[in-house]
Formats: structure tokens, sequence, C-alpha cells
């Protein structure tokens, strides 16, 4: 689950973390209001609320040579209204919204704040160690991913333990690392333990600040703020699951996640269902092996009744990038049979237009491969992944 910057910030701000003074504003009349309330004198930052990144360098549709992108400094109050105005119900493209862009209905003005450095730093989860890991860059303003690509030796990467605090001898790492001397250590280690802490406390699979400024008095303020969070941990917090803006979330992983599954959507052409990360990735691998790609995938997990399971395949079904569905099911909880009724709804109301290769094995296997036998379906049966994979790629060749 994602959040807007203004969101994270109020959350960082509660860590105490210092963040620039801001407000939100849905009208150009509205923001004028909030940058006269946070700083009469100027000047603000104007922030286009999006949740995707490179919104400095992003352009309006229609407005593609402009050199102002949708983040701006605005010196004078006469100008705030404008440029919020420029911003406000029209669509931001950057390099993570895609061509279609997203449409821009709110803008964050916050006090615009000098500082003597600027860095980047960011927390993950890295999986192959596991460990909280800390990222910090002097490239700013830039996707950390590219960076990561090609220029690898200007990102430092710490792992931190998980119960005690940032060691003194990461801080020194990175100061020197950002070639900072040593009395700016007591604000490098009060800022990132209480990131350390942000990120421990609220489940967080991602933190970004980009950029860090580093303030005259040697204090760290977060002028820029980014979450992500763990959909699987979010019934512990209840109060950030309230900020999701349903607006920013794509239709059908909105649909998939109140329905309690988990979709993705990648740049191929088969559509996955399964019940379980494991048999998902394993899906991912074999398709990959046979030089194919999915379009999409859905785990429905388990203990769902015959309606969801309906409107998770029915959502599979109608992607429109969805050439072959590959229904991959280990029963257990989730019974095979309603799993098979699930698949006569789906396919009496939006009907059968691609091929569809079910692998199910497990609980009330038999009676659910006979309820798709009577209804006479053109489904086809495998035995295993590798043969459900094998059988749908050989049917969509057929097909085309």
């Amino acid at each position: 689950m994602n959040i807007h910057e203004y969101q994270a910030k109020q959350i960082l701000a509660q860590y105490g973390i210092i963040v620039p003074n801001g407000g939100i504003a849905y009208t150009a009349a509205e923001a004028k209001r909030v940058a006269q309330h946070i700083s009469p004198r100027g000047p603000w930052m104007l922030k286009a609320q999006i949740q995707a990144g490179a919104r400095h360098s992003g352009h309006f549709v229609g407005n593609s040579t402009a050199p102002k992108g949708g983040i701006r400094l605005v010196t004078q109050i006469r100008n705030l209204s404008y440029e919020a105005a420029q911003m406000l119900n029209n669509t931001l493209i950057t390099e993570q919204t895609g061509p279609k862009g997203k449409l821009v209905s709110k803008v964050y003005v916050e006090a615009y704040k000098q500082v003597k450095h600027l860095f980047y730093a960011g927390m993950i989860i890295d999986s192959s160690l596991p460990a909280i890991t800390l990222l910090i860059s002097d490239v700013i303003d830039q996707d950390i991913l590219k960076i990561a690509d090609i220029r690898r030796e200007r990102i430092l990467r710490l792992p931190l333990a998980y119960d005690k605090p940032i060691a003194d001898e990461q801080i020194k790492q990175i100061l020197d690392f950002l070639l900072l001397d040593k009395n700016y250590d007591e604000g490098f280690r009060d800022f990132l333990n209480k990131l350390r802490i942000t990120f421990i406390n609220l489940d967080a699979q991602m933190i970004e600040i980009n950029p860090v400024g580093i303030m005259r008095n040697k204090k760290l303020i977060a002028l820029d703020a980014k979450i992500n969070f763990d959909d699987n941990a979010m019934f512990r917090h209840p109060d950030i699951l309230r900020m999701q803006d349903d607006y920013e979330e794509d239709p059908r992983c909105l649909q998939a996640q109140r329905h309690g599954f988990h979709y993705s959507e990648f740049d191929g052409n088969i559509g996955c269902i399964v019940n379980g990360d494991g048999l998902a990735l394993e899906a991912m691998d074999v398709i990959k092996s046979k030089g194919m790609r999915a379009a999409c995938a859905l785990n429905v997990k388990g203990g769902v009744d015959k309606d969801r399971i309906a409107s998770g395949i029915k959502l599979i079904m109608t992607n429109p990038r969805v050439e072959g569905v590959l229904i991959n099911i280990l029963g257990g909880f989730l019974r095979c049979n309603l799993v098979a009724d699930g698949i006569l709804a789906a396919t009496q109301e939006v009907g059968l237009n691609v091929p569809i290769v079910v692998r199910l094995e497990g609980t009330n296997k038999e009676e659910a491969r006979i309820i798709l036998q009577e209804a006479k379906l053109p489904i086809i049966f495998a035995d295993n992944t590798n043969d459900a994979i094998d059988k749908l790629i050989a049917e969509m060749e057929v097909n085309d």
C-alpha cells in the first residue's frame, strides 16, 4: 500500500522527524490561503500529489515542452494560484506513471527550506540477507533503481540490526561516504534512528526521503517522503489503512484487494490464478523459462467462497492483455470444487473467449473435475504446473 507525500510527512512528524510546515489544497484559491497561513512571506514549494516519483521532471498533458513539472518553487504569493491552477485537474506524466499519467486532484503547499547539503536516504528490506537495509546516496532527484543499475558505487548500503540503534561505526561510514565531517554525527544519528523506528513500527516495506536536507544547525529535515507498507500487516494499522487513496489504485488491484486477494500486473499475455505465493513464483518461473511472460497474477489465498472466486476469475478473464489463463490450485482450505463452481459462474457471465488450462490438486479434486466436465466447457486439464503451462502455450499458438 502506498500513500501520498503529505501523508508520509504527517507520519514522519509523529515520529519526531523534522518536516517543512505545509498543508493540502484542492483548489487554487485554497492553495493560496494555505501558503499565506504557513509562511506569509514565502517562498513556497508547490507539489502535485500523485503516487509516483520523478514529479519534478514530469510534464502535464498538452504542455510537454513546459520547463515546469509537478514540483515548483513559487516566490510570489500572486503567482501561487496560477501555478496551482496549472496543476489541479490536469494529468501529470512522469517516468513512473507511464504514458497515461495521473490526474492531479490536490496539491501540497509547504514552506521552502534553505539547506546546506542534500542527499538521498532510503530503507528497504533486503530479502537476500535478510535485513532492513539503509541506502545512502549523494545523487538526488533521480530514480534510485536506475542509479543502482548504472552507478552502483554512488549508493552506500548498510544492513541494520532489528533490535539495536544504528551503530556509531555506520554513522561514520555514512559521513565519510558523503564527505561530511564528524560534527554532523548527532544530527544523522537522530534522524536515521527515528527513520528506522518508523520503518519497524509501521511494517513498512520501503521508506524513501529524496532528498534529505542538512540545515545550518546540522539537523536533518525530510524535504520529500515516500512510504510503502506491507499489505499483509495493515490489519495492525487501521489508521494507515484509512489513508489509502482509492482513486490512485489500479481498479483491478482495488477490486482484488476488496475480496482479500493479491493482484499484480506484468507485460506478458498469460493470466495466472493461484492460491499461494509459492505457486505464483513457480508459475512465473516456468512461464519465463518457456519464453513467455505473464500478463497478470491473482493470488486468491484460502478460505473464500464461490462468488469471490468467480469475481477473481472474471478479473483475469476480462483483462484485455490476457490471451490464455492458467488456474493452478492446491486445495486445502480452498476446496477444489469451490474453484470449479467459481469458474462456471465466471464463464456464464463473461463467456470463455481465451484458452483455460486448469490444474487442481487436493481437497475435492475429483468432484471439481466432474463439475467442469459435465459443464462441457472447453477447459483443458493438467497434472502439474509444467504440464499446465505447456498445454496452455500450445493452445494459445493454435488460436493465433
